[in-house]
């Protein structure tokens, strides 16, 4: 009798144990025979915060020291978030420009086509990333990103840095020129910021 219980409960695991694999298998097969997507499978981008920008916080260090006391970027855009703050040479003699811009985008899904699982919000944003002609960044960072650095002029002290950061569903790029700025401080400096940014946007 024990044998034929062992027997039955090993029959009883080996059913409930094919039961999930063909579930899963099923699963797998309904996609692949071309099931249908709805609206409803594919995820929206996510709506960020009206504040963001100034969550953000002062963006002064970045600017040339035309007033006292912080900077907050100015807030444009729904979807898409876009901050900016500058400074022209009208406002001081130190610098001919100096200007920041951050572009903070949150991807929604995307139908990948008949018989295929939608591409999630996380993967359009890491194809936005990995499209970009900017040099990945080797240093450790905590998040991908890469980067660009154009001379402005022929004295070596006016750069254009532009960062590009991709965290989960959100890419942020920040393009930032100043005169006279060395091209690493200018670089640090708009990483710091992509971060900043990313950090808030979570």
């Amino acid at each position: 009798m024990v044998k034929v219980a062992g027997m039955g409960s090993r029959l009883v695991r080996g059913t409930a144990i094919g039961c999930g694999v063909a579930l899963v298998a099923g699963g797998g097969i309904g996609w692949a025979v071309g099931q249908p997507v709805t609206p409803d499978d594919i995820a929206p981008a996510r709506v960020m915060a009206a504040d963001l920008c100034a969550r953000i916080g002062d963006v002064s260090s970045m600017l040339p020291k035309a007033s006292s006391g912080p900077v907050t970027m100015m807030q444009t855009g729904s979807t898409t978030i876009i901050c900016q703050a500058g400074s022209s040479r009208a406002k001081i003699q130190a610098y001919t420009a100096a200007s920041v811009k951050l572009t903070i985008t949150p991807y929604g899904g995307r139908d990948a086509g008949a018989g295929n699982v939608p591409f999630t919000p996380d993967q359009m944003a890491k194809k936005t990333f990995d499209r970009s002609a900017m040099k990945m960044v080797d240093e450790k960072r905590p998040y991908p990103t890469k980067v660009s650095r154009i001379a402005n002029g022929r004295a070596g002290e006016s750069w254009i840095v532009h960062a590009l950061v991709q965290r989960a569903d959100v890419v942020v790029q920040v393009d930032y020129t100043a005169n006279p700025v060395d091209a690493d401080v200018a670089q640090k400096a708009a990483l710091a910021l992509a971060d900043r940014a990313i950090w808030e946007s979570k």
